[in-house]
C-alpha cells in the first residue's frame, strides 16, 4: 500500500476532501445568485438552507438527542458568531465586487489561517512534511489568482473582505473541535438556524428585499450542499484528522471552484495548469504524511460514536457488541502509554 492510499483510507481525509470539493463550488453559483439576491439576505438564506436541510435530514434519519456540555457551550457560540454570521457576510459583499475566480482562489486563505490559530493558538503539532505540502497549496493559490486580464481586482476592498471571511472561518474551524466529537449534523443544524435568520432579519432591517421564489429555492439548496453537508463533512475530518491537517486537505477547495469557474466559461490560463500541479503536491505530502511516537493518553470520560478496536475503545458493555459495529454511548478511557502511527485526532491531543 503506497503512503497516499494510506492517507486516503483514513476516514477524516476523505471527509475534508470531499467537503472541500462541495464548499468549492459555492462561491462560483452563489455569483449567479447575487443578481437577484442582495449580499447579506444571499448570507441569511445560505445558512437557513444549511440548516433547515440539517433537521430535516436527523428528522428523516431518527437521529437521537444531543445534550452539550455547560462547558462546550462557549465554543459553540463563538463557533456560531465567527463562522455562521460574520464569515458569510463578508464572502457575499466581496463576491459582489469581484469575479468569482479570484474570490474563490482567495478562499485558500481559510485553510492557512485555520492552521496558523490551530499552530500558534492551539499548540497542535505539525511536522515538516505538513508545513511543506501547505507552502505548496497556498503557493499555487498564489500563481493562480495572478491578475490578468478580466481577472483582475480594481479595488483591494473586495479581496480584503473575503479574507475577513476567512479569517472568520479559520476561528470557527479551530472553535468547532472543541466541539467536535458531538453530533456533526446537530451542530450544523444549530449553526445554520441560528445565524440563518439572523442574517436575513439583520438584512431585512437594511432594506434588502426578498427574493423570487426560484432564487430563494437555490439559494436554500445550494447552502444545504455546499455549506450544510460540507461542514457536516469538515467537522467529521476535523474529529479525525485535527485542526490544521483538515486544514490543509480543505485548502484545495480554491481549485475546485476555479475547476467549476472554468467549466462555466472562464478560460484555462498557465497559472490554473501551474497551480493544479503544485496542489497536488501540497495534498500528496499530507496524504502521504506519516507521524508516529510513544504518548501517553489520560484517563478521560465522554460520548461518542466508535468501534472496538485494539488501541482505545477496548471498554467492556453488559451486552456483547461485535467488532467492527458503530455505537455510541458513555465510555472511561484508562490511561494508556503506547506508540502508533496517529494523528492530531480527538484521543491525540497531546504534548510533543
Amino acid at each position: 500500500m503506497t503512503d497516499s492510499s494510506r492517507g486516503l483510507r483514513n476516514a477524516g481525509v476523505r471527509a475534508a476532501l470531499l467537503a472541500a470539493v462541495l464548499f468549492g463550488a459555492s462561491a462560483p453559483l452563489a455569483k449567479l445568485l447575487l443578481g437577484e439576491v442582495s449580499p447579506w439576505l444571499l448570507a441569511g438564506l445560505l445558512y437557513v438552507g444549511a440548516g433547515l436541510g440539517m433537521w430535516v435530514w436527523r428528522l428523516v434519519r431518527r437521529a437521537p438527542r444531543v445534550r452539550l456540555a455547560r462547558r462546550e457551550v462557549p465554543w459553540l457560540v463563538g463557533a456560531v458568531a465567527a463562522g455562521g454570521i460574520a464569515g458569510p457576510v463578508l464572502l457575499m459583499f466581496g463576491l459582489s465586487s469581484m469575479p468569482a475566480s479570484g474570490a474563490s482562489l482567495l478562499l485558500n486563505a481559510e485553510g492557512v489561517l485555520t492552521a496558523v490559530v490551530a499552530w500558534v493558538v492551539f499548540r497542535e503539532p505539525a511536522g515538516r512534511r505538513v508545513v511543506l505540502g501547505m507552502a505548496a497549496i497556498v503557493a499555487g493559490a498564489v500563481v493562480i489568482a495572478v491578475p490578468t486580464g478580466q481577472a483582475q481586482v480594481t479595488s483591494m476592498w473586495p479581496a480584503l473582505a473575503v479574507v475577513g471571511a476567512c479569517a472568520c472561518w479559520a476561528l470557527d474551524n479551530n472553535l468547532t473541535r472543541k466541539v467536535s466529537l458531538t453530533d456533526a449534523t446537530w451542530l450544523v443544524a444549530v449553526k445554520g438556524s441560528v445565524a440563518g435568520p439572523t442574517n436575513l432579519a439583520l438584512a431585512l432591517v437594511l432594506g434588502a428585499q426578498l427574493p423570487s421564489l426560484r432564487a430563494t429555492g437555490a439559494a436554500l439548496a445550494l447552502g444545504f450542499v455546499a455549506y450544510g453537508l460540507s461542514l457536516v463533512l469538515f467537522i467529521v475530518g476535523l474529529r479525525h484528522v485535527g485542526t490544521a491537517r483538515a486544514g490543509a486537505y480543505f485548502s484545495v477547495a480554491p481549485f475546485f471552484g476555479a475547476v467549476l469557474a472554468v467549466a462555466l466559461g472562464d478560460a484555462v490560463t498557465w497559472q490554473l495548469v501551474v497551480a493544479g500541479a503544485l496542489m497536488a503536491v501540497g495534498t500528496w505530502l499530507h496524504l502521504s504524511e506519516e507521524h508516529g511516537h510513544e504518548h501517553t493518553h489520560h484517563a478521560v470520560t465522554h460520548d461518542h460514536w466508535h468501534t472496538h478496536d485494539d488501541g482505545h475503545h477496548d471498554h467492556e458493555h453488559g451486552e456483547l457488541v461485535a467488532a467492527g459495529v458503530r455505537h455510541r454511548h458513555v465510555h472511561t478511557h484508562e490511561p494508556m502509554t503506547h506508540t502508533h502511527e496517529h494523528y492530531p485526532d480527538a484521543h491525540h491531543r497531546h504534548d510533543h
